[in-house]
């Protein structure tokens, strides 16, 4: 199992921006890891992270349940905290839904986020709630800004490792995780993340929620918006 990384985001740098100079960093990175461990599990946490975990798996030749990447489970996670901190609630009572892509176009499910199985939806007014979405669509820029100088390293290494953790112990744990689509959700040939079943096989199993119209939109919206990206990378 492998993590690979790459140039962090600068203050000001966009994701988007980062796309060309990773390209190359993860691309080579990812070759001399299959070249020396043929049948391992890659889990990328570099950034644009999306189009980071097609890459990987284009020039990988791995199948797409052994290349994935973090992104959902860090974007919940920030979430989680949150709602903890608005509600003042412990945040191991939270569960927050954040899919789609790791960046300006997630989405999150208001109705699927709960406490303690209650929807958040009955406990905080639509205002606040949009408040905390906005926030967790601008952590990751909201700690470049306090950092000056670096990019966040503490929430992605906690949530990378739960996804190992995972994996090594063969948990089966639902995990939200940047995955190649084929099909599911009515989405191929994107990345964005999804719930997957994390084992010691990789990616055991795609959770395909049950969503309304309007999310099943904001979702393809967003797998398109990863197309976008791929396309950009122009790989052959």
């Amino acid at each position: 199992m492998v993590i690979t990384s790459g140039l962090p985001r600068k203050p000001g740098m966009t994701r988007d921006e980062l796309l060309q100079a990773n390209m190359k960093i993860v691309g080579e990175v990812t070759r001399n890891v299959v070249k020396h461990s043929p049948n391992c599990i890659l889990v990328l946490v570099t950034n644009p992270l999306d189009a980071m975990v097609y890459l990987a798996y284009k020039v990988s030749g791995l199948p797409a349940s052994k290349v994935f990447g973090l992104s959902g489970a860090l974007d919940a996670t920030r979430l989680r905290y949150f709602i903890a901190e608005e509600l003042k609630v412990s945040v191991e009572d939270v569960y927050a839904c954040v899919v789609g892509e790791h960046g300006k176009n997630m989405v999150v499910i208001p109705r699927l986020c709960t406490v303690d199985g209650v929807p958040i939806t009955t406990l905080l007014p639509k205002e606040t709630i949009d408040r905390l979405i906005e926030r967790t669509i601008g952590a990751g820029a909201e700690i470049v800004g306090y950092l000056k100088t670096g990019s966040a390293f503490y929430a992605p290494s906690a949530g990378v490792a739960h996804m190992v953790d995972a994996i090594m112990m063969d948990k089966k744990q639902v995990v939200q995780t940047a995955v190649v689509l084929q099909g599911e959700y009515g989405i191929k040939d994107s990345v964005i993340s999804v719930p997957v079943k994390l084992g010691s096989k990789g990616v055991e199993e795609v959770v395909e929620m049950e969503l309304t119209p309007e999310e099943k939109q904001a979702l393809a919206s967003s797998a398109d918006a990863v197309k976008g990206l791929i396309k950009a990378m122009d790989l052959k």
